[in-house]
């Protein structure tokens, strides 16, 4: 049978548009089942901590749960390849640490490329590191510390949460600018290296703040200085490492990726609903409680800071020949 000419164009036209109708539906009924964040570390540390807060903000927000999914290995890139591969449907969200954009210029050969690969979807906080050594070291503050390192070259063991996190390139710059000798010890996460500098195993950690300042607090550990710019309203005594070492600034950054090719009406969803977090004086309160900055924005105000930190830290990789374990 032949249709009239506009019938069929009517037809035609409908069809044509049911895939935007079906993708917009599809992006208004998100989450419509559970929703797993990979993160790239075991639970205790920075990116742990901060994706179980962002997480369960999310799951009040949007009524699915949305599950922390801890895939460490390989300084965080089995969780990023896992997403990378994940189906691009929001269903599969990537908690993006300082360790994307370190990799980048840490391993020459990846199965991914981050940039490419994995969309930002929203930053969420940015956090100093605390400088602190167990209660055995004699060292209060940052010029006797350096003083103390100098004078037992090799003998300082120094923790991290893994090689080429940022707890372990933020260590390196400080031994870059102040000529210091100390032997790096990665683990396989913050916790274990937090429990082992607790023990006297290890002597100093440039510690994630969600991971130590509870052990500062109690006087577990003894915090030298903190690595931002500025000091910490919750730390307001202690002092900055650049206070001492001119140019030194380390901090993490935290946020959100999906899978290329996720819708976009997806991505402003997720966005907008971070962005709501991190207005709520609730949420802000417990990321602040650990020195926290919050970054909001955009997508692409995400993306730009992404890109701002490879820049910086691939700069100290090469300068100081780190390789990957």
């Amino acid at each position: 049978m032949k249709l009239p000419r506009r019938q069929f164009l009517h037809l035609a036209a409908g069809a044509a548009a049911c895939p935007v109708v079906t993708r917009t539906a599809s992006a208004q009924s998100y989450p419509s089942r559970p929703v797993h964040i990979i993160v790239g570390f075991p639970p205790g540390g920075a990116n742990d901590v901060n994706a179980r807060l962002i997480g369960q903000w999310l799951s009040e927000r949007l009524g699915q749960p949305f599950i922390i999914e801890n895939r460490p290995g390989a300084g965080s890139n089995i969780g990023t390849e896992l997403a990378v591969h994940a189906a691009p449907d929001g269903y599969t969200v990537l908690f993006v640490g300082p360790t994307a954009a370190i990799n980048a210029s840490l391993y020459e050969k990846l199965n991914f490329n981050f940039a490419r690969d994995i969309a930002p979807v929203a930053g969420i906080v940015r956090e100093p590191l605390i400088v602190v050594v167990n209660p055995s070291v004699p060292a209060k503050t940052v010029l006797e510390f350096i003083a103390y390192a100098k004078a037992n070259p090799g003998k300082i063991n120094m923790a991290s949460a893994g090689n080429g996190t940022v707890v372990h390139v933020g260590g390196e710059l400080f031994k870059m600018l102040t000529g210091v000798d100390m032997v790096h010890v990665p683990y396989k996460g913050a916790g274990p290296a937090i429990s082992d500098l607790l023990g006297g195993q290890v002597q100093v950690m440039f510690a994630t703040a969600p991971s130590s300042i509870e052990f500062v607090r109690a006087g577990k550990l003894r915090a030298l200085a903190v690595t931002t710019a500025a000091r910490l309203a919750v730390l307001p005594d202690i002092a900055t490492v650049g206070d001492f070492v001119p140019g030194y600034e380390a901090s993490g950054f935290y946020g959100l990726g999906v899978p290329k090719s996720t819708p976009l009406e997806v991505i402003d969803k997720l966005n907008k609903e971070v962005n709501a977090g991190l207005a709520d004086p609730k949420l802000r309160a417990r990321l602040a409680d650990t020195g926290g900055t919050m970054l909001a924005g955009s997508p692409t105000d995400f993306g730009k800071l992404i890109a701002e930190e490879t820049d910086k830290w691939g700069k100290v990789i090469r300068a100081a020949n780190i390789k990957p374990d």
